[in-house]
């Protein structure tokens, strides 16, 4: 689970709705293996400049990594970068193109709120999803990729509400939980919620945990 910390000020109001084509656009050619992809990227700009999202069209970068296992795309609003799974080309570019969108909202909710918390699939990201012309998106894909299970031996917990943070690996910055920030603090950062770690591996088992 992302505890997102924040990035661009908002330089539209909502934008305008971008509707879906009609029919399923044809086979998109020439993707690359992975790396950067013009094509998806010349979308994704034409898709935020669209909406009012001019900035963020600026820098927005789209690339395929196959370090993606069961997730079929991931959004960095840090980075304004949407990384996509290479299995997504196995299902056809109407599954490219909802992917694409549905990480683009991410990036978009966050640049409509600044600096404020908001949560990954909250209201935020569903009116985004409304203008990029996905209003039905669902929060994860039910694509046949194959699922990992992985241990997460480190936990955390919230002083304020209790609530407990399983995590794969030691968590190396500052965060908070969430919910209390959005209670109280109006969503952002408040480091009287910051998570406490309160269980953690055995040295002679954390080298393999982490890799």
């Amino acid at each position: 689970m992302l505890l997102f910390k924040q990035l661009e000020f908002l330089e539209g109001v909502f934008g305008r709705f971008v509707p879906r084509a009609a029919n399923p656009p044809p086979p998109l050619q020439c993707h690359p293996t992975t790396g950067r992809d013009a094509t998806l990227e010349a979308q994704a700009r034409e898709m935020l400049r669209a909406v009012g999202a001019p900035s963020v069209a600026r820098s927005v970068r789209v690339e395929w990594s196959s370090r993606l296992r069961t997730a079929a795309g991931r959004a960095d609003y840090r980075h304004n970068l949407v990384t996509l799974n290479p299995l997504l080309r196995t299902h056809g570019a109407d599954e490219i193109d909802r992917t694409l969108r549905h990480e683009l909202a991410h990036l978009l909710a966050h640049a409509r709120k600044g600096r404020r918390r908001i949560a990954p699939h909250g209201p935020e990201w569903r009116q985004a999803c409304c203008d990029l012309g996905i209003a039905d998106e669902q929060r994860c894909h039910s694509l046949p990729f194959p699922r990992q299970t992985r241990a997460r031996p480190f936990l955390y917990r919230c002083p304020r509400c209790g609530r407990e943070f399983p995590r794969v690996r030691k968590i190396r910055r500052r965060v908070a939980c969430l919910a209390c920030c959005r209670r109280y603090y109006h969503g952002q950062f408040d480091k009287r919620f910051t998570l406490q770690l309160v269980a953690a591996p055995q040295p002679s088992t954390l080298s393999r945990v982490q890799r």
